[in-house]
Order: structure tokens, then C-alpha cells, then sequence
């Protein structure tokens, strides 16, 4: 089974239950989403002419916008075979990295099915440092905590993503929010 179709037979109850909490969030599957923006040439009144490039996500949770534009929250990397290898760990925590080139403020995430009662490996640790969360479950159908996990979790995610948008591209508008402190908790189960 491939990583798409796993993700499909869970997908529907972790979107209803993000749209339960919040309307705004959509979660889509296979989704391409930019990595990179080249500049190919400018125009002569000076406007860029650029491509962009993509990976598609295996999960993607955007918000929707008032004026009907969306923005991306959190990606997920899925994994249904249980093992992940350090070229997977560096692989995906690159994916990471340059998706946040083009989106400063966007949350990522590894999720690995079919992990039996082994623990998170090591290695996703040691070179998963791009990863914001990491959760594995038991077999390849999710127990109904493991879906309240995960949602439980894509929820903090989204607003540590909105708190993020905030920081960076308000900083300098008068009247912002000021913080003194930020602070990227670790929790683990």
C-alpha cells in the first residue's frame, strides 16, 4: 500500500474532527506545495518572472482565508511501513527546510503506521531535526486515540503556525503584539 492510499483511509475522520474544532482548516492529500521560487527574469517595469517548484505532501492542513485565498499550516510526511532509514530521516527533514524557505511559518511533521509496540527510532531524532512533531502508531489502522493524537496535535500545530505568520510579518507594523519570550515546548508520550 502506498503512502497516499494509507493516508486515505484515515484522512476523513481526522478532517472531520479539525473542521469540528475549527471550519477554517482543510486537509488535503497529495497536494503540491512550493519549495522553491526562482526568479527567472525581470520585467522593465522591475517585476519578477518566476517558477516555482514543488514536492507534493502526503498531508497538508491549510486555513482558509476570508477573501478565499488559503494558507498551509502543517505537512505531514506518512510512512505505512513501520521502519524509517537515516536517508529517510535526512531526506524528509530537507523537505522540511526548504518548504519553510517559501513559508517561514509553515509546521512539519513525520507519521509512521505499522510500528507494532517498537518506539520512535532513534535515528528520526538524531536526523529528523527539521520535524516539529513525530508520532508513530501501532498498525496500520489508527486506534481512536491515535487519531485523537494526531488531531490533538495538528491543532497546536496550526496555531504555533498562525503565532508564527504574526511574528514575522507583523513585526514591524505599529500598534503589533510584543513578546518577550518564546519558547518551543517538548512533549512526549
Amino acid at each position: 500500500m502506498s503512502e497516499v492510499e494509507w493516508v486515505k483511509t484515515f484522512s476523513p475522520s481526522v478532517e472531520i474532527q479539525l473542521r469540528t474544532t475549527n471550519p477554517k482548516l482543510n486537509l488535503w492529500i497529495g497536494r503540491k506545495l512550493p519549495y522553491a521560487n526562482e526568479v527567472r527574469s525581470y520585467k522593465e517595469d522591475g517585476i519578477a518572472q518566476s517558477d516555482y517548484m514543488g514536492y507534493e505532501t502526503d498531508l497538508l492542513v491549510t486555513e482558509e482565508m476570508e477573501n478565499g485565498e488559503w494558507t498551509p499550516r502543517v505537512i505531514i510526511e506518512a510512512k505505512c511501513r513501520g521502519s524509517i532509514t537515516t536517508h529517510d530521516a535526512i531526506t524528509y527533514s530537507h523537505k522540511a527546510s526548504t518548504h519553510r524557505q517559501v513559508h517561514p511559518y509553515l509546521r512539519y511533521g513525520i507519521l509512521i503506521g505499522e510500528r507494532g509496540n517498537y518506539p520512535l527510532p532513534g535515528r528520526l531524532f538524531r536526523h529528523g531535526t527539521q520535524f516539529d512533531f513525530m508520532l508513530s502508531w501501532v498498525g496500520k489502522e489508527p486506534t481512536n486515540q491515535e487519531i485523537g493524537n494526531l488531531v490533538e496535535v495538528l491543532l497546536e500545530e496550526v496555531s504555533a503556525s498562525q503565532t508564527l505568520e504574526e511574528i514575522i510579518f507583523e513585526s514591524r507594523k505599529k500598534g503589533r503584539k510584543h513578546y518577550t519570550m518564546l519558547h518551543k515546548q517538548l512533549k512526549v508520550r
